[in-house]
Parts: C-alpha cells; sequence; structure tokens
C-alpha cells in the first residue's frame, strides 16, 4: 500500500499504472532509436567500403568522420534542449528533430558524397532537438515525488535498448543481402513510425498540457518579421550545409579543433566556479567533474563498438554465418537488456543489508571491467586459424562484461552529478554530462587513428589486421585496467569528497 504523503496523480489517462503517455513516448523512443543505432551499425563499414574505398588512409578519414559526428550529435543536444526550454517547448522540438532526422535517414539512401555528409548534419542536427526532449518529457508525466518515476523510467530506457538491440540486426540483414542503401531506408522509416506514434498521442490528448512552449507570447515572437516558432527550424535548417562541410573536412579535422577549445573553455570555468565556493561545495563539484572524467574514459572505449570493434569483426573474427559484422552492434543492447534486472537487484539487496558499494567503488570496478573486456579481445589472436580469424566466442564475451561495467557506471552518474553540483549550475552541469558523451567520440576518434590499416583493398583483413587490433585492444585494456586501479585506490578520499552524498 502507498503512503498517503506521496503523490501519484491520476488526472492524466492512465495505463497499466503509469500515465498512458508513457507508451506513446517508449514507442516513439524505441523508434528513434531503432533508427539511430540501425544507421550506426553500418555507418563505419559503409564508409570504408564505399565512400572512402579509392584511399590508402580511409581508415583514418573513417575514423575522423565517425569521431566528428558522433561528438556533434551528443554536443547538439545540448543546445536543442536550450532552445526547448527557452521557446519551442518539448512536442514541437521533438517533431522538428524527428522530420530532420528522418529526412536525414532517407538521405543517406541516396548513392553521392555530398548525400551523405548532408545526411549526417541532418540527423546531427535533429538528433538535437530530439533526444534531450523526449527524456524530459518522461519525467514531465509525473508529479513531484510520484514513486512510480523511476519505474517509468525503466520502462522507457528498455524502449531504447530494444530498439538498440533489433535494429543493427535487420538493418544489417537488409545491407548485407540487398545493399546499404536499403538498410539505411529501413532506419529512416524507424524514424517516421517513431514520429507516428507521438502525433497519435497527441492526438488522443495522452500528454494532456504537457510538452507546451514555455511561452505563446515568446513563441510567437517574432524576429526580422519571422515567428520564433518559424525562425528556429529555418536556422536549423541552415546549420545543416555548415555541419555538413565540417565533417567533409576530415584532412583538417575542424571538429576536433573545435572540441579542444570547449573543453578548454568548460574546464576553465569549472575552475573560475570552484574558486568561488566554500570547502564543502568545492569537494563536491571537483567530485562531479572526476565522475563526468571517468566516465568519458569509459565510454570513449565503450562507443569503439560502433568503429573500431565493428571493423575488428568484419576482418578478424569468424562470424561463420551466425551475423554479419554490422550486426554485432546488436550484442551490447541484447546483454543490458538481460542483466539490467538482476544486477538492479543486486544493488537493492545489497543496499538492503547495507553492502551497497558507494559510487567511487562502482566507478572503479566499471573501468576495470571495460578493461578486462578488451583484455579478452587481445588475447584473441592466441586463437586464431591460419587465416587471422578468431572465434566468436571472444567477442560475445567482451560484450558481455563490458555490459556489465555499464551497468555498474551509466545509472549511477546522471544522479549523481545533480546531487553534487551546487544548485546554481546544476543545468550547466548536466550540459557538461552530456557533453561527456561527444569528448568520448574524440577519443574514439584518437584511437581509430591509431588502429587504422592503410590499404587500398576493400577485403583487407586476416593475418594483415590482426597484430594491429590485438597489440591495440591491450593498450587500451592497460590503460582501463589503471584508470579503474586508480580510482578504486583513491575511492576512500573520493567518499570523504562527496560528503553526505552516497
Amino acid at each position: 500500500m502507498l503512503d498517503k504523503g506521496v503523490s501519484t496523480t491520476t488526472e492524466d489517462p492512465q495505463m497499466f499504472g503509469h500515465p498512458k503517455g508513457l507508451f506513446y513516448l517508449f514507442f516513439a523512443e524505441l523508434w528513434e532509436r531503432f533508427s539511430f543505432y540501425g544507421m550506426r551499425a553500418l555507418l563505419t563499414l559503409y564508409m570504408v567500403q564505399e565512400i572512402f574505398k579509392a584511399i590508402a588512409e580511409r581508415d583514418t578519414a573513417t575514423a575522423v568522420v565517425y569521431a566528428s559526428y558522433g561528438s556533434l550529435v551528443y554536443a547538439s543536444t545540448v543546445i536543442g534542449g536550450q532552445i526547448s526550454d527557452k521557446i519551442l517547448g518539448m512536442r514541437s522540438s521533438i517533431f522538428l528533430g524527428g522530420i530532420l532526422m528522418a529526412i536525414g535517414h532517407f538521405v543517406l539512401a541516396i548513392e553521392h558524397d555530398i548525400a551523405f555528409f548532408t545526411a549526417l548534419a541532418l540527423i546531427v542536427v535533429g538528433n538535437g532537438f530530439f533526444k534531450p526532449n523526449i527524456s524530459t518529457f518522461v519525467g514531465a508525466l509525473y508529479k513531484e515525488g510520484d514513486v512510480r518515476k523511476d519505474s517509468g523510467f525503466t520502462i522507457f530506457y528498455m524502449g531504447i535498448n530494444i530498439g538498440g538491440f533489433v535494429a543493427p540486426l535487420l538493418c544489417g540483414w537488409l545491407a548485407a543481402e540487398y545493399g546499404w542503401h536499403y538498410g539505411f531506408g529501413l532506419a529512416g522509416i524507424g524514424m517516421m513510425a517513431g514520429l507516428i506514434f507521438f502525433w497519435s498521442g497527441i492526438k488522443k490528448n495522452v500528454f494532456g498540457d504537457k510538452g507546451m512552449p514555455p511561452s505563446q507570447e515568446i513563441y510567437e515572437k517574432k524576429i526580422i518579421g519571422i515567428p520564433q516558432k518559424t525562425f528556429v527550424p529555418i536556422i536549423a535548417v541552415l546549420f545543416v550545409p555548415v555541419i555538413a562541410y565540417l565533417l567533409s573536412s576530415w584532412q583538417q579535422n575542424y571538429v576536433g579543433g573545435i572540441f579542444k577549445f570547449i573543453g578548454f573553455a568548460v574546464l576553465a570555468y569549472l575552475g573560475y566556479i570552484m574558486y568561488s565556493l566554500d570547502s564543502v561545495a568545492r569537494k563536491k563539484l571537483f567530485m562531479a567533474v572526476l565522475i563526468t572524467f571517468f566516465m568519458t574514459l569509459f565510454w570513449g572505449f565503450h562507443e569503439l563498438s560502433g568503429s573500431v570493434i565493428t571493423l575488428f569483426a568484419s576482418r578478424n573474427v569468424a562470424l561463420d554465418g551466425i551475423m554479419s559484422a554490422s550486426q554485432t552492434n546488436a550484442l551490447n543492447s541484447m546483454f543490458i537488456i538481460i542483466l539490467a534486472i538482476p544486477i538492479s537487484l543486486l544493488w537493492g539487496y545489497l543496499a538492503k543489508n547495507k553492502l551497497n558499494p558507494r559510487t567511487p567503488y562502482k566507478f572503479g570496478l566499471g573501468l576495470l571491467l571495460a578493461g578486462a573486456s578488451f583484455y579478452i579481445l587481445s588475447i584473441s589472436g592466441t586463437s586464431a586459424d591460419e587465416n587471422g580469424m578468431v572465434p566468436f566466442t571472444y567477442l560475445l564475451v567482451m560484450y558481455f562484461i563490458i555490459s556489465v561495467g555499464e551497468l555498474f557506471m551509466s545509472p549511477v552518474g546522471l544522479s549523481k552529478i545533480t546531487d553534487l553540483s551546487p544548485k546554481n549550475i546544476v543545468a550547466f552541469m548536466m550540459g557538461v554530462w552530456f557533453l561527456s558523451s561527444a569528448f568520448a567520440f574524440q577519443i574514439v576518434g584518437f584511437i581509430g587513428e591509431q588502429l587504422a590499416i592503410e590499404s587500398t583493398d576493400k577485403n583487407v583483413g586476416g593475418l594483415d589486421t590482426l597484430n594491429v587490433y590485438t597489440d591495440g585492444f591491450h593498450l587500451i585494456a592497460l590503460y582501463a585496467l589503471g584508470a579503474g586501479a586508480i580510482v578504486l585506490l583513491f575511492s576512500p578520499l573520493m567518499k570523504k569528497l562527496m560528503g553526505n552524498v552516497h
């Protein structure tokens, strides 16, 4: 029986004990993630085998473009979230973002270099409006203090992982059987399906008055004679060719330079804020920055799944008809779906027995697991056959271990940022947290360039590439294990810095 003092509002339509709108957002996000991960599963192989196939540095070019695209995709959410909060509201932002992303996926189905970079730019801009707002919308369905909110987010995140599991399998199969552009086209259809679900929820009024513009006056306010509700989409579309140019200029790597500047500016500003805080607040903020740094490192290794690990699967893993290299991108989401509830129950059991480890210990263990997962790949060469192909089991075990590490770190990080940050800069620190994923892709790009294979042979692989990858994975394992060991060693000190935050 629920405590009568806790709100469990039933003003909006309900389904299975939750606001009905949750299930419309669940399916909208499921299909959006279907489109995103379906396309991502194909992206690296498509660039290596088609876009850059004529040049020997195709792995390097692919690594730079993939890193730039990933960084901009996540950085755009900070800007899109701000525009939604101040002008558009969540509904208009989700529609604008979804339409731009759907167009981007369909443009990917056109076989042309200009179309390719334009498509990536459309997805970058669209994701900026869609991604931060649909997650925020879930929270807006529940009143403050509603005990169902956590389970609502659990249901919602399950949709993300179902999309992330199914998409690489279907899009990868279509790309292998009928051609790349059928795979990309299916991703576009997935995005349209997500938008249709969202639109039908609005038509059925399941969201009530949630997600409207913060101020109708600001929404309609004119800039150079154009209402802001129209002006924002125009500016968004005008940014597409700019981003397409940045992505296509892989030799200059402008995006990498931009993120170096952003990183320096953010650290300088945080240093200035810390200087002005009292001792307790300064220690907590320092911990928030440390947590963000270690999470960036973890994602930098984790996101190699869509780039270097996909190339390793294509060139050096004996898949033997089990799945294609692009389809291996489904393994992480598969393990998250299988492991999420057991690990959640484990934390609950440990908490009951007052054994639940504090956040620094979970982060240290997560990084150790990331290191162990790459160590598994680094020793796979010892089981290679005469053609330089290693058993699929190594890849399977690697994804299992890194998925456990993800569940140790990712769910707790975000909530700790809000707990550790001074109230007047919580929104800024949330932006920094989202930017951490953008910086993680810069790590992905750096590693991708170090492990690039210089060859014009699109079928390069086997003994020609095996040692490059296994040696690289060995180095990554050492860095991740070292980072994990450092975190565990200093965890007692970190606990003190966190004060009363668990």
